[in-house]
């Protein structure tokens, strides 16, 4: 690994600490009382110390080393709350590489038992940590899949501590793997990538640098999925990186009362929190005038927004709604990254107005950047993610000649520096292939390729779509997310963020497919109706006629299929992204639930 060469780190954090076992036995040195974690459960805040961590998650390592030898694998499978966070430092603590998964849905956990199957036989963990409640909800696929009975399994939340049983420091440094950060997966099967103690607290001074170096005091909310790197990298472990205390509450919580989240903003007031683009636009949905009355958001400093397309109009709107309860526009923090990268990639700088570029969407197809004015038909807006940070180098490429590109020219971003991981776990070919890419002459650098298509306009990074998501029909590049913001305008039965545009090949061409989810009580309305078989096949006729003729006049693409579909049927990742991949198997297998 490069040396770590950062000479002086955020809130004092000593340069000798390589790994975050040092940095929570420092944190606890200096200040064992202060809350660390709070978990917002219904009406009750269940709170844990950074010392209580500490003794906690030495206490779990203890067994840990009993029963499973350093380096050996651990899969986590918690709800949301603290028992996750004492899970994943219990395995650092037993120098154990952590493996968080998607816990399996209690009442019908074969469902999800595709992708956790999946990660498990990649991973091949030596033990699993659960709650207890899920352990027994598993039993019969503990007892029938070699996959689940070949495990340690430990309930962790019922485990007593034994007297007897001692932890030791393990031999780590900061080249030791922490954990495996398997990836999103939308466009292909999750893959492992080896996240180590050096990658982490690389990234998290970066992160850190990007938000203005904030203190202590500064409280942060999050109603993220621990499992996911923003979830993890991004709230849980930059809260100990920074030695403040991180405000949690459940993912469901938030997409059903998302008040909830500005609330606790609100309340203790918090100064950094974020989430995707979806976030904002569900809050600018369900949030009433009378809610916005009981919250002063002017604590707010630090809103992220990534893992997704960012889009300019909720940055607007979001902005506007909001700024009677005190929040300001430069609070926006539009940033890129991926767990290939940690997570951080890029981000402005602290305070910064987000920098918004429009240009010519025809001119993309053909990975030109022409700006012009907003009034044009052909315009799209773009929002800049930032720029790089401290050592890291983000390049765009042309992904045939590995050629840097020109400033303002469309390339695949690849990236080098300190924070990026040596690859994905036993996948030595596709390693070789996303992490040991080389600049035609600079061949002594590595670069990770990220699959993901941008320009550079003065050191900003603009991400325009993604690679492998591209449709290209009759020599024209075509980005998906366009095409699906052109469907969700067109009609308001369409459900907002659940439609997916994707090719397939018929008659030896390209043709462009789109599925989309109908709102189920416009749905519910038209089956009570009179005449209701009548008017079903009225509105789907007249909705898909109305969805191509929208990609028609915008895109100038004939649509070969349109598809309606039942809410929840499109496939996601767990940060909510959609997988156009995924859809498509679906769509070709015929196993997508239309609506009937």
């Amino acid at each position: 690994m490069k040396e770590y060469t950062v000479r002086e780190r955020t809130n004092g954090v000593p340069r000798s600490i390589e790994t975050f076992v040092d940095l929570l036995e420092w944190r606890t040195e200096i200040h064992p009382e202060r809350q660390a974690y709070i978990f917002l459960k219904n009406e009750e805040q269940l709170a844990i110390s950074y010392g209580e961590l500490r003794q906690k998650a030495r206490s779990l390592a203890a067994w840990m080393q009993q029963h499973v030898h350093p380096g050996e694998r651990a899969l986590l499978l918690y709800p949301p709350g603290l028992d996750y966070i004492i899970a994943f430092f219990g395995c650092l603590y037993a120098g154990v590489i952590a493996v968080p998964a998607y816990p399996p849905h209690m009442v019908r956990p074969e469902h999800s038992m595709s992708r956790l199957a999946a990660i498990i036989q990649d991973a091949q963990p030596a033990v699993a940590l659960t709650t207890a409640q899920i352990y027994n909800g598993l039993q019969t696929f503990r007892e029938r899949s070699p996959l689940f009975r070949n495990m340690h399994w430990l309930a962790s939340d019922t485990y007593t501590p034994d007297g007897l049983a001692m932890w030791h420091h393990p031999e780590l440094d900061r080249s030791s793997l922490a954990f495996l950060q398997y990836t999103s997966g939308s466009t292909s099967l999750p893959k492992g990538v080896m996240v180590s103690h050096g990658n982490l607290l690389y990234n998290e001074e970066m992160i850190a640098r990007a938000m203005g170096n904030i203190g202590e005091e500064s409280n942060f909310v999050s109603w993220l999925p621990l499992y996911h790197d923003m979830g993890l990298i991004g709230n849980v472990l930059q809260v100990m990186y920074l030695g403040s205390t991180c405000v949690l509450m459940s993912p469901a919580t938030f997409v059903q009362h998302p008040f909830r989240w500005l609330q606790a903003i609100s309340t203790f007031r918090a100064r950094v929190s974020g989430g995707p683009n979806f976030a904002y636009e569900l809050c600018l949905r369900k949030v009433t005038d009378e809610q916005k009355k009981q919250l002063d958001l002017s604590c707010w400093e630090v809103a992220f927004n990534g893992a997704e397309p960012i889009r300019a109009s909720t940055l607007e709107a979001f902005t506007k709604a909001f700024e009677i309860c005190g929040f300001r526009k430069e609070t926006s923090f539009p940033c890129y990254g991926l767990a290939e990268a940690t997570l951080f990639v890029t981000g402005p700088s602290y305070r910064d107005l987000p920098i918004i570029r429009t240009v010519r969407a025809s001119a993309l197809e053909q990975h030109r950047v022409e700006f012009v004015t907003g009034g044009d038909d052909d315009a799209r807006m773009l929002v800049g993610c930032g720029h790089t940070w401290l050592e890291q180098r983000v390049h765009v490429v042309d992904p045939q000649t590995h050629r840097i590109c020109a400033p303002e020219q469309v390339g695949e971003i690849w990236v080098s520096g300190p924070n990026i991981p040596p690859g994905y776990w036993k996948r030595s070919e596709e390693t070789e292939r996303t992490f040991g890419a080389t600049i035609a002459g600079d061949e002594g650098t590595r670069f990770m390729r990220t699959g993901d298509l941008g320009f550079m306009q003065d050191g900003e990074l603009f991400v325009t779509g993604r690679l492998k998501d591209m449709i290209i029909i009759e020599g024209r590049n075509h980005y998906p997310q366009d095409i699906e913001l052109s469907v969700e305008s067109s009609h308001p039965a369409v459900r907002p963020g659940c439609i997916a545009a994707f090719s397939i090949e018929r008659d030896e061409k390209e043709r462009l497919v789109v599925a989309a989810e109908i709102d189920p009580r416009a749905w519910q309305r038209i089956k009570k109706s009179e005449n209701a078989p009548e008017a079903m096949q009225r509105f789907r006729t007249e909705l898909t006629q109305t969805i191509r003729q929208a990609i028609q006049d915008t895109h100038e693409l004939a649509v070969y299929d349109v598809v309606l579909l039942t809410a929840g049927t499109i496939p996601k990742t767990s940060s909510g992204k959609i997988q156009r991949h995924a859809c498509r198997n679906g769509y070709l297998a015929s196993t997508l639930s239309i609506v009937e």
